[in-house]
């Protein structure tokens, strides 16, 4: 019987050098409810303190009915339960930024990324497989990650006399592959909490306006004269903060979580060009 050479399933198959990253996140559930602690907090004892307002209510308790703000900021807490759910929503934001600002700027790694794979080609061009890995030890991000878990592939399949070219090919592609599922999740993580945030943030604060729009047409019907309209024109002017900041939050979390994508869409491109400077340097030099 003639000898059979290993399929494409049996390279495949092959050990990988690429392990899963256990990475908790129990940030996801645990930064939202904090910020929305302080964010009540900041409404009811900062914004909402006796010394912003003439006439404070002496009762107090969960919303105290403040008089005469002394500021545009004590303002803010006469819109209304809303306010606090809104400034939650604001620390949540600025929360997943500094979070994947610091993750993202990890991953981006050292220097420029066109310009390591351009050392790397060249490298590989001198068969010098233990200098591109060099390289990517230096990088120390994303990108590096998954050319070294190719390379240390690469330099396996350099020396197997067991499957031809094209297994070879495939075995280092699908290594590539692997690595590259373990390093994009890291990547998108918690992305969800800004593009969510940006949507809800303004129908929140619509909902405020709203609310604050009835109570100010109630107390227009209870009163009469200029003091109605004065009435009137005070409620509206505190209801329309919580349209200020929930537009104000929205607008935020939509820019960030833009330039985040972005960030993210530079390194996706990276890999992806890892992994074909990987394949077509290894189908060139060992056919």
């Amino acid at each position: 019987m003639a000898e059979t050479k290993p399929t494409a399933v049996s390279a495949a198959k092959s050990s990988t050098s690429v392990q899963p990253k256990k990475r908790g996140n129990s940030i996801s559930w645990v930064a939202p409810l904090v910020c929305l602690i302080v964010g009540f907090i900041l409404w009811r004892f900062v914004i909402g303190s006796d010394s912003n307002f003439t006439h404070p209510d002496p009762t107090g308790g969960f919303h105290p009915n403040q008089q005469g703000p002394k500021s545009g900021l004590s303002r803010m807490y006469q819109g209304g339960v809303i306010v606090p759910i809104l400034l939650g929503a604001l620390l949540t934001v600025l929360t997943f930024v500094i979070e994947r600002f610091l993750t993202i700027s990890k991953a981006t790694g050292n220097g420029n990324i066109a310009e390591f794979i351009r050392k790397v080609q060249y490298h590989l061009a001198n068969k010098n497989v233990d200098a591109a890995i060099t390289e990517c030890d230096k990088q120390k991000g994303s990108v590096g990650n998954v050319m070294k878990a190719g390379l240390r592939k690469y330099k396996e399949m350099i020396t197997n006399g067991e499957l031809d070219t094209e297994q070879k090919v495939l075995a280092i592609q699908k290594e590539v592959e692997e690595a590259t599922s373990l390093e994009l999740p890291m990547l998108e993580k918690n992305l969800v909490f800004l593009s969510t945030i940006a949507s809800v943030a303004t129908l929140m604060g619509l909902l405020g306006t709203v609310i604050g729009m009835i109570t100010s047409f109630a107390a227009l019907g209870e009163a009469g004269g200029g003091e109605a309209a004065q009435k009137l024109s005070e409620g509206i002017s505190e209801a329309l903060y919580n349209t200020a900041l929930g537009i104000g939050t929205s607008a935020f979390s939509i820019i960030m979580y833009n330039i985040f994508t972005t960030k993210i869409d530079g390194i996706t491109y990276g890999i992806d060009e890892s992994g074909f400077t990987l394949t077509q340097s290894f189908a060139s030099l060992y056919k």
